[in-house]
């Protein structure tokens, strides 16, 4: 047994710190998170394009009728709004008005702001506080603030949180419920590695925290909590945390845990797939088309991408330099030239069946099958703008409805990947996000011939450390 577990004032109440992290697509949903709050803790339910339900109760299937991307995403955000209505309900009414409930979306999601505000609008006394990452959310809390809900942004630095302090949130400081510090190297899902940082070399979380700290301390901020997200996986690896002065108030955000439970939504395939993984099965990479680094479990997906990575010349529109060799590109065998070391190699690829050349943004041309061209192409034209800037389809959400680049190929349509795994079997071709704790899955006696808990034992099970 760890030390006792005291609560912290969370969003208006205390509640055990232990915080149900909020991820993706219909994968933290009303049911997993009300259960979660129910059980003492706080539930975390995603806003990010979720799933809907008719009067009956049924899902409603997302069809866009829009010849447009610009009409797309006018469906999507109506999509979105009615699926977080819908998950905020739900969740208020598995909590049996215990814990917290918060929302969690992703200030690069396409046209955060008003789903925020139709969310937000229609869920009063159903959502208590929204956690937000993936960029820098400086209108969270003036939106927060206007409905009377706490707000709690996601950082991976106290430099960062020192920007959104001096730029916004010191003008909404009473509404800043707490401060969600997830470690970029361990994460599942996108992360925040900055430029300044190697992906390669994981920094320990507990000087950045106490740096955060630090941070939040000058803003007048000591008892403000913080959580901690990203690697966390049993309690009696952070007891050192726990009443610590030099960290101060701390929760714990569990994000690859609540995904195998009873009342989690993922399918049956992706519960059994997360038994069998092992260390090193997740990958750290930057296929994502918000231009993030992401981690997600290696399968076929993922092989595709780095193959189309691997697969890739550089290429000049007329002889210059070392670009000498003339290289046939497309049906008109329009002539690039590349090196005579790569056209060696861009041979060789044509050779084993790869014989589709597609140009990047960056002068380098991927060598793809006809059919995973035709594939790419048809999801770019197909875009419904889920980002509010893609590098695969080049959609952003401006007046021109571009990023002004050409569609980047090496990436792909994340709303179609994401959506396919959250409603379906494949757990092989679909992109699955997780953090690098999944494989301890496999090792965890808790999870012994296949066990997959409810919510509430998985809770009472972190209340012991374990």
């Amino acid at each position: 047994m760890i030390k006792a577990l005291n609560p912290v004032f969370i969003s208006g109440k205390e509640v055990f710190p232990l915080v149900e992290g909020g991820k993706g697509i219909a994968v933290s949903n009303g049911e997993s998170s009300g259960a979660w709050a129910a059980a003492g803790g706080v539930g975390t339910f995603s806003a990010v394009n979720a799933d809907a339900h008719d009067e009956n109760g049924d899902l409603l299937p997302i069809v866009y009728h829009g010849k447009t991307r610009r009409e797309r995403h006018d469906e999507l955000i109506n999509f979105s709004i009615k699926g977080g209505i819908t998950q905020a309900r739900i969740a208020h009414e598995a909590s049996n008005g215990n814990g917290r409930i918060h929302m969690n979306v992703l200030w690069e999601m396409g046209a955060v702001e008003p789903i925020l505000h139709g969310v937000l609008s229609q869920t009063k006394g159903l959502v208590h506080g929204v956690t937000c990452g993936a960029g820098m959310p400086y209108k969270l809390a003036e939106i927060c603030t206007h409905y009377g809900v706490y707000y709690y942004p996601i950082v991976s630095s106290a430099r960062a949180f020192k920007i959104l302090w001096k730029r916004a949130y010191n003008k909404f400081s009473d509404g800043l419920g707490g401060v969600v510090y997830e470690d970029p190297w361990l994460a599942g899902g996108h992360n925040g590695i900055s430029n300044s940082e190697d992906p390669l070399k994981p920094e320990p979380p507990l000087q950045r925290v106490i740096d955060l700290r630090s941070a939040m301390r000058e803003c007048g901020l000591d008892n403000t909590p913080i959580f901690m997200a990203g690697g966390v996986w049993a309690l009696s690896e952070w007891e050192d945390w726990l009443d610590n002065p030099a960290i101060g108030p701390i929760s714990f955000q569990f994000g690859t845990r609540p995904l195998l439970t009873q009342e989690s939504p993922i399918s049956g395939a992706w519960k059994k797939k997360l038994l069998t993984l092992k260390e090193g099965d997740i990958y750290l990479n930057r296929f994502s088309p918000t231009g993030f680094y992401s981690s997600a479990v290696r399968n076929d997906f993922l092989g595709d991408l780095h193959g189309r990575a691997t697969r890739q010349v550089a290429y000049s529109i007329s002889p210059i330099g070392d670009h000498e060799a003339p290289f046939p590109v497309g049906a008109r065998g329009r002539l690039v030239y590349l090196t005579p070391h790569d056209k060696e190699h861009a041979e060789a690829w044509v050779k084993a069946g790869y014989i589709s050349a597609m140009r990047t943004p960056d002068s380098t041309l991927i060598f793809v099958t006809p059919e995973k061209e035709n594939e790419i192409l048809r999801d770019q034209i197909n875009c419904m703008g889920c980002l509010s800037a893609c590098m695969f389809s080049n959609w952003a959400q401006n007046d021109e409805g571009t990023t002004g680049k050409k569609a980047d190929p090496r990436s792909f349509c994340i709303q179609k990947t994401l959506q396919e795994i959250s409603h379906g079997d494949d757990v092989d071709n679909e992109l699955m996000f997780a953090g690098h704790q999944a494989y301890r899955f496999a090792k965890d006696p808790f999870y012994a011939n296949g066990f997959v808990p409810t919510v509430k034992q998985l809770v009472e099970r972190l209340q012991t450390g374990l």
